[in-house]
């Protein structure tokens, strides 16, 4: 095989699929914006809805918060001494910012096995999976993207137990979600 169609292979799986373009859209701000210039990215928010019933604009204010709709985000460095890298802040990865173990229980339940945090469709397919769980679990609607936030980030249990009460910071953020979600669905409604 020569040289070139080798390259042009390579190119071509490359291009494929909903993982390897990491970087940010340009314009976070629109969900318009988003849609017009990564259309996989609907696509994927598009089947999560249909599957597990988690409107578009919740997926999207939460991976907003989550990840700026980075692919391969992690969480910082922490450091001994204020100099000494002893590892991240947690095991999040990816869009979702899913926890290692989140991510298995995911995997497992789903038969998924082959999930990927860096890849689009299952990154928001695990956040459907999640916000699910959470309105059949805990009575969260689907639609209050602030309390799935927070049932989210603290987890069901730390949710149950009301942690999220003693974290002014994370109320504010929740806060920031729903009022993201509620910009989102507005662009969304307005789109093409």
């Amino acid at each position: 095989m020569n040289r070139f169609l080798k390259l042009a292979i390579v190119g071509l799986v490359a291009s494929c699929g909903g993982g390897g373009n990491y970087k940010a859209p340009r314009n976070l701000e629109n969900a318009c914006a988003i849609a017009a210039e990564r259309p996989a990215y609907m696509r994927a928010m598009k089947a999560t809805e249909r599957r597990w019933g988690v409107p578009v604009h919740v997926q999207m204010a939460t991976i907003h918060q989550e990840s700026k709709f980075i692919g391969n985000a992690r969480t910082p460095h922490q450091y001994a001494l204020g100099i000494i890298p002893i590892g991240r802040q947690s095991s999040a990865y990816g869009y979702s910012q899913a926890l290692d173990s989140t991510w298995d229980d995911y995997r497992k339940q789903t038969g998924n096995r082959r999930a990927r945090r860096d890849d689009i469709r299952d990154a928001t397919d695990f956040m459907g999976w999640y916000m699910n769980g959470t309105a059949r679990m805990l009575g969260v609607s689907k639609w209050d993207a602030g309390a799935q936030y927070l049932a989210y980030h603290e987890g069901r249990s730390g949710f149950t137990r009301g942690s999220h009460r003693g974290k002014p910071w994370l109320m504010t953020v929740a806060g920031n979600v729903q009022a993201r979600a509620e910009v989102y669905r507005s662009q969304l409604a307005s789109c093409r």
